[in-house]
């Protein structure tokens, strides 16, 4: 049972570090956005891309590594649960989301922001880019809360 509980302390972990940072990342972005300082905007545009990195893949992985080695160990048909073929399919339609929206945004995002990192003007081609980058932001966002729903009430 330790390994058990070993790999439930992983998939915890990670949700936290994946809904936390992608809730959190977006909070911050809109304020900083708002600021309309260019130099502001840009620090938080780099920091998008590190927390990403340092926190949402190392989330992901923490997720699935705890999620699947818990159902696997616990017996549980990972095809067969329905709650458990919701949840695969909802976390692939959010990282869908993310790798084909959100990364490709982020990346321009961020090349755009080195140009106006040192007090420049921030172009429309950004704040359009950030709009977008926060709608699918919280489109994403949807399908993992309702995979976190789905974990912790088990539905038949």
């Amino acid at each position: 049972m330790t390994a058990y509980y070993i790999l439930l302390f992983l998939h915890y972990t990670g949700i936290v570090l994946l809904l936390g940072n992608i809730t959190v990342t977006a909070v911050w972005k809109v304020f900083a956005n708002r600021t309309d300082d260019p130099r502001i905007i840009a620090f938080g545009q780099r920091l998008v891309t590190g927390t990403d990195f340092g926190l949402t893949i190392p989330g992901i992985a923490l997720t699935m590594i705890g999620g699947y080695g818990c159902a696997l160990l616990m017996g549980y048909p990972l095809f067969e649960e329905t709650w458990l073929i919701a949840s695969q399919i909802l976390f692939v339609i959010a990282g869908l989301i993310w790798l084909g929206i959100l990364v490709p945004v982020q990346i321009r995002q961020a090349k755009l922001a080195r140009g106006f990192a040192n007090g420049g003007a921030i172009s429309a081609e950004y704040r359009a880019l950030s709009r977008r980058w926060i709608a699918w932001g919280l489109i994403s966002t949807v399908p993992l809360v309702m995979v976190l729903w789905l974990m912790v009430t088990k539905p038949a």
